[in-house]
């Protein structure tokens, strides 16, 4: 069984910044790889960002330049800083990871940027 677990999300004003993480534990060899969903009230779901075991990273065309996602093999957890934040960025955010050939997703973490 693979639990991913997220922290980061809050309440910040237009222009500043947030750093989302998520780890995961449980019983798998490796994961491959990683990233972020995000969706807001009423919205579609979108694929905000992912990252390649190899660090290949891949962005949404509106977050290109904002937002930067890393990854920490050894301690199995992918990160989302997010910088010049704008209102249309509220969303309920998911990780999830590529992992014992399946996607897992994380709990969700909401994240509130006011104007």
């Amino acid at each position: 069984q693979v639990q991913l677990v997220e922290s980061g999300g809050g309440l910040v004003q237009a222009g500043g910044s947030l750093r989302l993480s998520c780890t995961a534990s449980g019983s798998f060899f490796r994961i491959d790889s990683m990233g972020w969903w995000r969706q807001a009230a009423g919205k579609e779901r979108e694929l905000v960002a992912s990252i390649t075991r190899g660090e290949t990273s891949r962005y949404i065309d509106s977050v290109k330049g904002r937002f930067t996602i890393s990854r920490d093999n050894a301690k199995n957890t992918v990160y989302l800083q997010m910088d010049s934040l704008k209102p249309e960025d509220t969303a309920v955010y998911y990780c999830f990871a590529h992992v014992n050939y399946r996607e897992v997703w994380g709990q969700g973490t909401l994240v509130t940027v006011s104007s």
